[in-house]
């Protein structure tokens, strides 16, 4: 294998920060070349460095965040369909390395090295990619300041746990949404709590895994939601049921969502940026990625 052609990004600050050294040295055994993140935007550079540098593998070892900013980085090289990616959890919730079958720093690792490769779809808000979701509402700053016991617990529904709890007086989104479904146009206006869009995940079944291979994103409107005293648990089980009054479903190829000249905060896989209007759609079947044994991309 050409030297180099095995690069590895490691955030040693993530999750309770006790992986670095083993992830380091087993990684290192498999021949990839480990660079650590010391500063914010490190994870970018790096992997737009390996995307750069035309990096035949790529394995990142951190949170869904980190995986998130190797991801970016790895797209502004133009590098991100020519690439493997595979994901060693290090973080606290690690959903994608969840939904990917990959359950704990020693087997990721392995996985990483001879792991069966499936290639799997990629979001894109805006130019920006996300594997797992892209968030608004409630707000979705609010995923940042989410509880690791809550993040462990409901992952990309912590967000909405959080700042349920911390805004109470959050008067929902003016949205108009446009999506392009998989049996049709759908529109939808007015208030709304919260907008989901994921592509690892989805948020109006039991289960939350969704199907990163079927070309659609897993879209759920919200539009009205208790407030006050709220059950964590009770939160969660409202926004994953089928039958929910108030939650509009969708499976999209694309959709785009005005704030109707408000600007809307967005969270995509914990990167939040702000947006008057952003369109959002499924780049099929582009990402390599290193899967565990226990990987089903039907799993529902």
């Amino acid at each position: 294998m050409q030297v180099g052609s095995r690069r590895a990004v490691l955030n040693p600050t993530s999750g309770d920060g006790n992986h670095a050294k083993l992830v380091e040295r087993l990684l290192s055994a498999r021949g990839f070349d480990v660079s650590r993140t010391e500063d914010p935007g490190d994870a970018l550079e790096l992997g737009r460095a390996a995307g750069k540098a035309g990096a035949a593998e790529v394995a990142v070892a951190g949170g869904d965040g980190t995986v998130n900013e190797v991801v970016r980085g790895l797209s502004r090289a133009d590098h991100l369909d020519t690439v493997t990616l595979s994901v060693v959890p290090a973080g606290t919730a690690n959903l994608l390395a969840g939904t990917i079958g990959v359950t704990d720093p020693q087997q990721a690792v392995e996985v990483a090295d001879i792991g069966e490769i499936r290639t799997v779809d990629v979001g894109l808000a805006g130019e920006e990619p996300f594997l797992v979701s892209c968030i608004a509402g409630l707000p979705a700053d609010a995923s940042l300041a989410a509880s690791g016991d809550l993040k462990a617990r409901f992952g990309t529904l912590a967000f909405l746990l959080t700042g349920a709890q911390e805004a109470i007086e959050f008067d929902g989104l003016d949205l108009t949404v446009e999506a392009v479904g998989e049996d049709g146009p759908v529109t939808w206006s007015g208030s709304a709590t919260c907008l989901l869009v994921g592509n690892a995940r989805k948020f109006v079944e039991r289960g939350g895994q969704a199907d990163m291979e079927d070309g659609l994103l897993d879209v759920a409107i919200v539009e009205r939601m208790p407030t006050g005293n709220l059950v964590t648990e009770a939160i969660g089980h409202r926004l994953l049921a089928t039958d929910t009054e108030g939650v509009t479903h969708v499976r999209a190829t694309e959709l785009s969502v005005d704030g109707h000249g408000e600007a809307v905060a967005f969270s995509r896989d914990g990167e939040v940026a702000d947006h008057e209007r952003l369109d959002i759609h499924i780049r099929e079947r582009t990402l390599d990625l290193r899967v565990g044994p226990g990987y089903d991309p039907g799993s529902r």
